[in-house]
């Protein structure tokens, strides 16, 4: 309440104020109402929102279905302004303690926190609790104090009502220090983060990490490193075992061992060198069928077409396949094992396995490979990484070929929530 009178002092026709009714008070239609009376008064814009908090963890289930309406209402150029204040701060900091947190979580909350979805600004972080509610008193207006802030079944509630008088007893400057805390691990929290950003650039991508890399750097920073890009774009990083795991069960194992740990609705597999973090329909992708000889009709120029290893355009080269073969079916074959291919520019015949094996195709993107014919003759073969092109008699100059445009995992994620 403190929050929404200054932000009318400070920016009256810039705020909008939004009150969430998690519905978990019988009272929360009164303090509903009470905001939209002072937002009023205040001339300021109010949103009064009813939200639905799943069973489970309440105090997180309440947060996340609270910051979902945050999102629903906030435009691209707007701050989230948020009352958050010192105790909240220390308090957020020691619980994050006690569940082992380590710099990221003892960073605590940031007082201006830019997110992917949002921007945050808690202008209240280095004021008590105590000082903010001397200036509510002394500006004369009322204020709600939600009653499951003083229920120690809550971790947040008996951490305030019960161990912090007890440390303030004992440390009376103690919330001070706390918060002071959280602010020297932001800072060395960013230090880490511009270290992780060099080892991420050296070693990783969103989907592949390089173990020979990752091998060159310290214990720590491969820590770091694997516990960063296990938690991709999920909000939380993964606990410091499953990190453990990850190394134990899939990096250290044996390497003909097929290593795989499931964590977070992916699976990390081990393939040669590296590491690969694939969802389940790529992990599963073998056991989605595929016709063994498929017919396909006749297609022209610019036409993009869909074949299992992905999604292909027809284009003009400087040398390709005749233009006759447009108006011509063809055929698809999958690969059965033995073939042999004589690549476009290169001497004699290649088994189509060593090709495969050259290209770096993985092992669970292999059945998708189809190969290309007409009257029993090789035109090239469709794979994951691309068309290659066959010598054959069929080749002219200012040809075509099917150009790459994306690959199976559209299909693969299509063709798995189909199954199910």
């Amino acid at each position: 309440m403190l929050l929404l009178y200054l932000m009318s002092e400070l920016f009256p026709t810039q705020t909008r104020a939004i009150y969430i009714d998690h519905q978990l008070q019988s009272r929360s239609d009164e303090w509903g109402w009470l905001v939209q009376q002072h937002a009023d008064a205040l001339n300021i814009a109010c949103i009064v929102q009813k939200v639905s908090v799943e069973a489970g963890n309440l105090e997180q289930q309440a947060r996340d279905a609270r910051y979902q309406a945050y999102r629903q209402h906030l435009t691209s150029n707007e701050f989230l302004v948020l009352a958050h204040h010192q105790q909240d701060q220390a308090e957020t900091l020691l619980l994050r303690l006690f569940s082992g947190a380590g710099v990221n979580g003892l960073a605590a909350m940031q007082q201006l926190d830019v997110r992917q979805e949002m921007t945050i600004w808690r202008p209240f972080l280095e004021l008590s609790r105590d000082q903010i509610e001397q200036w509510a008193m002394q500006l004369g207006f009322d204020y709600v104090t939600d009653p499951s802030n003083h229920d120690t079944y809550y971790d947040r509630a008996w951490c305030r009502e019960q161990l912090w008088p007890m440390l303030q007893q004992r440390f009376p400057k103690m919330q001070a220090a706390i918060a002071r805390s959280s602010y020297l691990m932001q800072d060395a929290a960013e230090i880490l983060d511009q270290v992780l950003q060099a080892d991420w650039q050296q070693c990783a991508t969103d989907h592949q990490l390089d173990l020979i890399k990752l091998a060159q750097l310290s214990a720590a920073r491969q820590r770091q490193l694997l516990s960063a890009w296990m938690k991709g774009n999920d909000q939380y990083r993964p606990s410091y075992d499953m990190v453990q795991r990850l190394q134990h069960e899939v990096i250290l194992a044996k390497p003909d061992a097929q290593a795989t740990l499931h964590f977070n609705q992916h699976y990390f597999v081990r393939y040669q060198k590296k590491i690969y973090r694939l969802t389940k329909a790529e992990r599963y992708a073998e056991k989605i069928s595929i016709s063994p000889k498929v017919v396909m009709q006749p297609c022209q120029i610019d036409q993009t077409i869909h074949v299992a290893a992905g999604k292909f355009k027809i284009e003009s080269q400087v040398m390709g396949l005749s233009t006759q073969l447009l108006n011509r079916e063809l055929t698809l074959i999958s690969r059965q094992g033995g073939e042999k291919i004589h690549l476009y520019g290169r001497v004699g015949h290649w088994p189509l396995k060593k090709a495969i094996q050259e290209a770096q195709i993985l092992p669970w993107l292999r059945h998708t490979i189809q190969i290309l014919v007409v009257d029993n003759v090789m035109l090239g073969v469709f794979s994951p990484k691309g068309f290659w092109l066959a010598q054959s008699d069929y080749l002219e100059q200012g040809g075509w070929q099917p150009s790459l445009i994306s690959d199976c995992n559209d299909f693969f994620q299509q063709s798995f929530s189909h199954d199910e």
